[in-house]
Order: C-alpha cells, then sequence, then structure tokens
C-alpha cells in the first residue's frame, strides 16, 4: 500500500546525492521542502515501512525450526556445510536512510511535539534493525549518525553487546514516549502501542539471552530487560483497548486472525494488508499446498504431542499416546490444533463447492500440515494470489511476552495467568487449569524440549507461545535466547502407521485417503495416496521411513545429520565483509 512513496521519496531525496548547479529544478524538492515541512517528514517516514528487514512473507518465517520437518536439511545444522563464504545479513543501507532522516529532522519551523513524533517513528525502526542484527551476530557497530566515505568508524570493529542494546533499549523508549497516534484503523502504521508492543518483544529476547547464556556474564542484568518487557506490555494491557478475538466460537476464531482478508481491529496491532489493485499479495496457498514451491513443511509430531487435551492435561499423560491414530490423537484437543493443520471435519472450497481435505502427503512428510495461513477455496493455490491480511504485531503475543517476563522474574501470579494463558486456552477451548498457575511441571516438556526447565509456570508458558505464535516467524529466535539450540537436532517424526499395505482414512469420512508399503506398490484403491516407505528406492537411501522398518510413527530424513553446535548461535560473519573491514574480527567457532 505503501509502494507508491519509494518513488516520491526518490525523487525528493535525489537532491541530496548531487551538488547543486545554479538553481533547483521546480520539479523537484528541496532539502528544505522536505524536513521543513510535516507533509515531507510524514513522506520521509512512510519509506521506512518497506525496509526490506520487515517480514515479506511472514507466513513461511517458521521454515527453519525445530518443530517443522522442510524438503532438505538447512546447510547451517549440516556439519561442514555452512560457513562465512555463505553467510549473508551484513547489510546498512537501511539505517543510513533512518540515521539520515534523525540528523536532519531538527528544523524549528516545525513544532517539537510534531518533530518528536517523527523521530520517535525513525528511532522505532532503527531499534527493529539492530535487534535484528544483534540477534544474527551479536556484538555490531553501533552507527548512530550517518556515515562520510571517509568517516573512520567505517573501519572500526564491532561494539559490545551492552552499548548496542542500551542504545536500541534509549531508541524504542524515545518512540514510546514520543510517537503519538494511539490508534490506526487501518492497522497498517506504526503507532505508540505497537512501539510497546516491539518494545515488550525486544526486552524479552534480550533478557532471556542474557539470563540463559551464562558465558555473556551479563545475568546480572537480566531482570532489568525482563521488567521493560513487562511493564511495555502492562502499558498495552491497562490502556491500549485491545482484546482476544472470540467471534464465532472457540472452534473457528483462532484462525479467524490468520485468515481474514482485513486485519481483526481487537487483536491485531499493526499488519500487512494485501491489495488487489495495487498487486501487494502474499503466497500463504501457493507456499503451504505446493509439492513443488514451497518446502513441503510439516509439523512433527513431538510438537504436536504439546497440545493439551480440552480439560486442560497433558495430552501425553495418556501412556496409549505413542500408538494413537492420527484420526484419534486430533480428538478432544486444544481446538487450535484443528485451527492450524488438516484434521477431522476440515474442508476446501473447489469450484465453489466444499470437498473433504484431509493431509495430502503430495504436501506434507509428516501428515501434520498446516492450515493456519492457507485459505480454504483451492483457487489461491496457484501463485502469489493470497488476500488475507499478515499480523505483524498482535494482543495476544502481548499477553505471552508479559506471562513470560514475569514468569522468568518469578513474579507471575494467580491473576497474571488467569489474564494471559488463561485467556489465550479459553479461546482453544481448553475448560480446565485457566485461573490458577501450574504446581507440576510436564515431564514430557521437560524430557523433550526443555531439560534444565524445573519451574512448571515457565515450562507453560513456553508451551503456550509454540503453540500460540506457530508458524508466525518467533521460534527460531526464542531458541536462540533460551539457549535451546539443541531443539533443531530433533527427529522429523510423524504420525503413527500400525501397519504396511494398510489404507488408513484419516477423517473418518469413509474414504480411505493413504497407505504405506515397501517393495512393489499393492493394488490400487481409488482415492489413495501409496506411499513408499522401503529402506532404499533404486538402490539409494529413503528418506521417508517408518521408525520400526514396518510400522511405527513415519520419519523423514534421518539418514542426513543435524549437529548443533554453540557457535550457532550467531551467524558468521560473511567472509566478504571481514575482508574488507579486518578490524570486525569473526565469531567464536567461526574463524
Amino acid at each position: 500500500m505503501k509502494k507508491q512513496y519509494i518513488w516520491i521519496l526518490l525523487g525528493i531525496l535525489s537532491i541530496t546525492a548531487c551538488k547543486k548547479l545554479d538553481q533547483e529544478p521546480e520539479s523537484t524538492a528541496s532539502k528544505a521542502a522536505v524536513f521543513g515541512t510535516e507533509a515531507g517528514l510524514k513522506l520521509y517516514t512512510n519509506s521506512f515501512y518497506q525496509m526490506d528487514f520487515l517480514p515479506r512473507n511472514s507466513t513461511s518465517q517458521d521454515a527453519f525450526s525445530d518443530y517443522l520437518a522442510v524438503k532438505s536439511v538447512n546447510n547451517f545444522i549440516r556439519p561442514g556445510a555452512y560457513s562465512s563464504n555463505l553467510s549473508t545479513g551484513w547489510t546498512w543501507t537501511n539505517l543510513r536512510n533512518i540515521n539520515y532522516f534523525i540528523a536532519n529532522c531538527n528544523d524549528p519551523a516545525i513544532p517539537a511535539a510534531v518533530r518528536n513524533n517523527y523521530l520517535g517513528l525513525a528511532r522505532y525502526y532503527r531499534a527493529y534493525f539492530y535487534l535484528d542484527k544483534v540477534k544474527r551476530f551479536g556484538d555490531v557497530p553501533w552507527i548512530g549518525k550517518p556515515l562520510d566515505v571517509d568517516d573512520p568508524k567505517l573501519m572500526s570493529g564491532r561494539d559490545k553487546r551492552e552499548l548496542v542494546m542500551d542504545s536500541v533499549l534509549a531508541d524504542i523508549n524515545f518512540a514510546c514516549a514520543n510517537i503519538s497516534a494511539t490508534n490506526d484503523a487501518s492497522r497498517t502504521t506504526v503507532t505508540k502501542y505497537v512501539a510497546y508492543a516491539f518494545k515488550s518483544r525486544l526486552c524479552l529476547f534480550e533478557g532471556t539471552f542474557r539470563k540463559y547464556h551464562t558465558e555473556l556474564n551479563l545475568s546480572s542484568s537480566a531482570s532489568t530487560w525482563l521488567e521493560n518487557a513487562a511493564s511495555a506490555a502492562k502499558e498495552i494491557m491497562d490502556k491500549g483497548g485491545y482484546s482476544i478475538n472470540t467471534a464465532g466460537g472457540a472452534g473457528v476464531s483462532y484462525r479467524q486472525v490468520f485468515t481474514s482478508t482485513t486485519p481483526l481491529a481487537s487483536e491485531v496491532l499493526q499488519s500487512a494488508v494485501a491489495d488487489v489493485n495495487l498487486g501487494v499479495l502474499n503466497e500463504a496457498n501457493w507456499w503451504w499446498t505446493s509439492g513443488t514451491y514451497g518446502e513441503k513443511a510439516s509439523f512433527t509430531r513431538t510438537f504436536i504431542n504439546t497440545y493439551l487435551n480440552i480439560d486442560g492435561t497433558p495430552y501425553t499423560n495418556n501412556p496409549a499416546y505413542p500408538t494413537m491414530l492420527f484420526k484419534d490423537e486430533v480428538k478432544n484437543r486444544d481446538l487450535r490444533l484443528k485451527q492450524t493443520i488438516r484434521s477431522g471435519d476440515y474442508k476446501r472450497i473447489s469450484n465453489g463447492v466444499q470437498v473433504p481435505a484431509p493431509p495430502v502427503f503430495s504436501y506434507t512428510f509428516t501428515g501434520y500440515q498446516p492450515i493456519k495461513w492457507t485459505l480454504d477455496d483451492m483457487y489461491y493455490d496457484a501463485g502469489a494470489l493470497n488476500i488475507n491480511a499478515v499480523s505483524l504485531f498482535r494482543y495476544a503475543e502481548v499477553l505471552l511476552n508479559y506471562a513470560e517476563a514475569k514468569a522468568e522474574l518469578g513474579t507471575l501470579t494467580d491473576a497474571d495467568w488467569a489474564t494471559t494463558i488463561g485467556v489465550l486456552r479459553a479461546r482453544g477451548g481448553i475448560t480446565g487449569g485457566l485461573s490458577t498457575k501450574p504446581k507440576v511441571a510436564d515431564p514430557y516438556l521437560v524430557a523433550n524440549y526443555f531439560p534444565g526447565i524445573s519451574d512448571p509456570t515457565i515450562l507453560e508458558v513456553r508451551r503456550e507461545r509454540g503453540i500460540e505464535l506457530s508458524l508466525e516467524g518467533f521460534r527460531f529466535s526464542d531458541i536462540l535466547r533460551w539457549k535451546r539450540g539443541p531443539l533443531m537436532n530433533q527427529e522429523w517424526n510423524g504420525f503413527y502407521v500400525p501397519a504396511l499395505n494398510t489404507p488408513m482414512d484419516l477423517n473418518e469420512d469413509g474414504i480411505l485417503d493413504v497407505a504405506f508399503y515397501q517393495g512393489t506398490q499393492p493394488a490400487a484403491v481409488a482415492g489413495v495416496t501409496y506411499v513408499n516407505v522401503s529402506p532404499t528406492i533404486s538402490g539409494a537411501t529413503n528418506s521417508q521411513r517408518l521408525k520400526s522398518n514396518t510400522f511405527g510413527e513415519l520419519t523423514w530424513m534421518n539418514e542426513i545429520v543435524r549437529q548443533w553446535d554453540d557457535k550457532m548461535y550467531y551467524y558468521p560473519i560473511p567472509q566478504r565483509d571481514l575482508q574488507k573491514n579486518p578490524a570486525l574480527g569473526q565469531n567464536a567457532g567461526w574463524q
């Protein structure tokens, strides 16, 4: 929607890149016209919305995570397959654009409150830019002004994390204090409460990173960051007027947030809105329902097991869960499960007609095929056609940030639990454990996800975060800050298959859907997809197998070694950038 601003802005700012001749062309705006009027400031700051560090397609950001099986193992976690020669992300163009604005937004003819509003937007985006850089590389240079080509800072080393993140905190504090808009009906711009939401996100990241990465020797300052995260979230909870969408009931209200063509204003603080006329569309259906274009990303069974029963008890308390069939394991569970994957009575639309839509093994490796971002009409499957709005900040995350920060501080009360985790679980139809904190640590979570955590409240907040925010681009960052990189080594497992050559009805509609075989495919049954799980096919190792050879959980790519090393908590400085400036130094382990 703001595409047109880029071209206008390029014209306006082009004069700053060349020397002034006898006079300025009448068709070119002067620097004074940009920084000497509110309209110019607004136009300039609108360019920030197009910066490439904003999510281009949030619907596929979790492709690199622990809970999705994908087409191929990312080189980053394959032993010896990734190096500084492959690293990317050391780009600073957007920062110069921001710093140039900050340095020049000082015309006294414009009231201070007006200038500070736009400076708040600029400093919000500088904080956004730097959090992305710190997440990726750790220590980075702090650059707070536009640099000339001969500035010695261009060839200096990196600054300490503490200095950079203190500067980031100062930026976001300024943004929260000075951005004037408290509401935007379109939900497409940065408001004061979007700034507070981002503050809660970045402070939670930094606080937990410092707490769990004890090698940084910054644990003593973790609580300050966590307190900032909690207070920023509470500001929105107390004054923002947002709420969790419950329209239509527990069986549909969660997924509505992700399939609606207009942002659900009660819950969404900011979103990327599609516009057919401008060609601004996303590709969620194409990515999730194509056997060739996307990653065929499928949830692992280990993660699906974390969804609670509808009564609030852990599903894995049932000793029969390891051999439960797909059609049964999706019943009587948190209703967000059926709104996240194909299961039960899920249907799609083909030429205006609803048709049953069980998991399709042309698109899934595990049987747990996501639907969270996809539109049900098959029309949208054939390209970048999706018209649903992509939420960038929503109230559910704010509640989770508050709950986690308070849990990490040890100050989360039963009342806090009820107004955060309890509210989110109630939206999923869960009936038990909504008003009081848990008192017993779930052994499944401890054994499979967080062996170093014994606090049941922290465990349950993390469970809730994984479920509520799945496929929204948070997971890898969470793994980094929790120092749980080894989760990236988890087996890519799928649903349980009791026997070969036995077609299964996955959605209990009376139509058989899939059968698994070895060797020669059995005689075809109409409508059944046949999946070869032989140890080898044509002499090559088969990536799709059953755990116990002829029965058991589906597995995918067990033959590809994945290995997490502690150096992977940061990416390496790209080799070409290190060659240009050796003073940057390389991150430990990547030399």
